[in-house]
């Protein structure tokens, strides 16, 4: 495993910028040409999109060829999809709808081998297809799997802070929009703001990074200074469709 991959993890303790984007289409081919850009990280979207589990398989298997860091936004919290994700090589999870300390430690033990936690199997791509040692496995699993939960609901608002001091959660992800959607407000609205700045703040207090989309990267300062460093930009979709017509544009 090659330097980005193995060392995105300890970036993303140390609160460096990292820019990523979300992959909504279900094709390694895309993911082999988002490879070759210069972001940090690309976060499979099976909770939103029509991945299944082969194609996921497949785009991280281009990220990895190209040494490139690559999240599973999973569709739900359970140790089944998580399992796949890691198996196939993902470096890490971001598990949406997380509302509780309770249910991080699950997501954490979910993730990492050990009794009562993720199954092994030397015979996925993340164990090198048995080529690789049970024990280089763990070791390398223990340090570099990253997990990420994401806070969107307001059943969450009264527990992020204990969410945030949970051991093994490497960082909280603002869902702003769906935030927003369930508090009933506009993502600008300043109950939305105030309640995404807590986030963070509760991120900064226990240690743990935070991150969060944005489709405005002119906000990036302003959330860098309420203590987010981790930023998912757009999506293979849209940079598809703002291509096109700067280039429709270009012609009129």
């Amino acid at each position: 495993m090659g330097n980005a991959t193995g060392t995105f993890r300890k970036r993303l303790a140390s609160g460096d910028l990292l820019m990523g984007t979300f992959i909504k289409t279900p094709s390694p081919i895309i993911a082999e040409v988002l490879s070759l850009s210069e972001l940090d990280v690309y976060c499979i979207d099976t909770e939103h999109a029509p991945f299944g589990r082969l194609e996921v398989d497949l785009c991280i298997s281009a990220f990895r060829a190209a040494d490139r860091p690559s999240l599973v936004r999973t569709a739900n919290d359970s140790p089944t999809e998580i399992r796949n994700a890691l198996d196939s090589g993902a470096t890490g999870i971001l598990v949406p709808h997380v509302t509780s300390a309770e249910q991080a430690r699950a997501i954490v033990a979910a993730a990492h081998f050990g009794d009562g936690g993720r199954g092994y199997a030397g015979s996925s791509r993340a164990a090198g297809y048995t080529t690789k040692q049970m024990a280089d496995h763990l070791a390398d699993s223990r340090e570099q799997t990253t997990v990420i939960v994401q806070i969107e609901d307001v059943a969450a608002l009264d527990h992020v802070a204990r969410i945030a001091a949970v051991d093994g959660v490497d960082a909280l992800f603002v869902g702003r929009f769906d935030l927003a959607v369930a508090m009933q407000k506009s993502p600008l609205d300043a109950d939305v703001i105030a309640a995404v700045r807590d986030i963070c703040a509760a991120g900064q207090d226990a240690g743990t990074a935070v991150g969060m989309f944005t489709g405005k990267p002119d906000e990036i300062p302003e959330w860098r200074k309420a203590g987010a460093s981790f930023f998912l930009l757009s999506s293979d979709h849209s940079m598809l469709l703002s291509g096109a017509n700067a280039l429709a544009q270009s012609m009129r």
